[in-house]
C-alpha cells in the first residue's frame, strides 16, 4: 500500500481523524442514473480495493446511491474496515422509482436514513454525515436548523461522530455552525464555478474542510476550450488539470473524484499531483472570472 503522505496534497484533519486530501467518491459505482447495481460488480469491488491500496483514507458515499448499492459494495469490498479508513455519507433525500431524489428532511426521515446507512455499511457509528440541503439545481435559501439539529441529536446518541453540510448557502453554513461544530462543507465548486471563493478561504482559516463536487461540472463551451488548451500544453487531461488546480487552490480542499475504473482512478490520482506554474494558475483562474 502507498502511504497517504505520497498521495497528492498530503493529509487534512477531519474532526479527530487524519484523512488524505485526495479521496474517492463512490457514487459512480451504482448503475446508470445512480440506480441499481453496476454492470460489473467485480470491477466495482476492485475499484474500492484499489483506492485503499493507493493509500486513500477518505471515501464519500450515501445510502441513496443505488439505493443501498454503493454502501453494500463498500461493505463487501472493505469490511472489516482498516482503522485508517474514514467513510463520509449524506442524508436529506431518498430515491423514487423514476430515479428522482425526493427531499426527505423531516426528523423521522433523517433518523431512518442514518439507521439505513449504519446497516448497509455494517457499522455502529458513522464517521461523518453530511446534511444535504437545496435541490438538484443547487442550494436554496432557508433555515437549516430543524434538519441539522436532528443530526446533532443523533450525534449525541453516539450514532454519528462528525457532521457536515452539503449543497448549502454561506448563510446556512453560519447558521449550522451556530448550532454545533461542523468538520466540512460539500458544495459544487470548480474552475468555472467560483461562487464559494470567500467561503473556502473563511473555512480554511477556521480549520474546516471544503469538499467540492463536480470538478468539471457546469463549464460553458468557451471555458471547456480554455481548460483543454492549458491541458494540451501541459500534456495532461482536462480532469487532471482541474483536480490539480483544486489541490493548489487551498489546503482545506479535499477531493472526492469518482470513477468505476481502476485505470481511471490511478489516472485521477496521478493527475491531481500535476505541477502547475504560477502562469498556469493565472490562466486557469481567468476561466472562472
Amino acid at each position: 500500500m502507498i502511504t497517504p503522505s505520497a498521495l497528492p496534497g498530503g493529509t487534512w484533519t477531519l474532526g479527530d481523524s487524519t484523512v488524505t486530501r485526495f479521496g474517492y467518491g463512490a457514487m459512480q459505482l451504482a448503475g446508470p442514473g445512480v440506480m441499481g447495481p453496476p454492470a460489473d460488480r467485480d470491477g466495482a469491488l476492485a475499484v474500492l480495493r484499489e483506492a485503499v491500496s493507493l493509500g486513500i483514507t477518505h471515501i464519500d458515499t450515501s445510502d441513496a446511491y443505488g439505493p443501498r448499492i454503493t454502501n453494500e459494495l463498500i461493505r463487501q469490498a472493505l469490511h472489516p474496515y482498516p482503522s485508517s479508513l474514514f467513510i463520509a455519507t449524506k442524508v436529506g433525500a431518498t430515491r423514487d422509482a423514476q430515479g428522482g431524489w425526493p427531499v426527505a428532511r423531516r426528523p423521522e426521515d433523517l433518523r431512518k436514513q442514518v439507521h439505513e446507512n449504519l446497516d448497509s455499511l455494517g457499522v455502529q457509528t458513522l464517521d461523518l454525515v453530511n446534511m444535504r440541503m437545496g435541490d438538484a439545481q443547487g442550494p436554496r435559501p432557508g433555515s437549516i436548523a430543524e434538519a441539522f439539529e436532528t443530526l446533532v441529536d443523533l450525534q449525541r446518541e453516539g450514532l454519528i461522530r462528525h457532521i457536515g453540510v452539503s449543497n448549502v448557502t454561506a448563510e446556512q453554513v453560519v447558521e449550522a455552525r451556530g448550532i454545533a461544530p461542523i468538520v466540512c462543507v460539500q458544495n459544487m465548486y470548480n474552475l468555472a464555478h467560483r461562487h464559494d471563493d470567500d467561503l473556502v478561504d473563511q473555512l480554511a482559516a477556521d480549520g474546516v474542510a471544503y469538499v467540492p463536487f463536480f470538478p468539471l461540472g457546469g463549464f460553458t463551451p468557451l471555458q471547456s476550450q480554455a481548460l483543454s488548451q492549458v491541458a494540451s500544453r501541459l500534456e495532461a487531461t482536462p480532469m487532471s488539470v482541474a483536480l490539480a488546480w483544486l489541490m493548489r487552490r487551498s489546503p482545506n480542499i479535499l477531493l472526492i473524484p469518482g470513477t468505476s475504473s481502476t485505470a481511471h482512478l490511478r489516472e485521477n490520482t496521478a493527475g491531481a499531483g500535476l505541477s502547475l506554474s504560477d502562469e498556469d494558475v493565472a490562466e486557469l483562474d481567468s476561466i472562472g472570472h
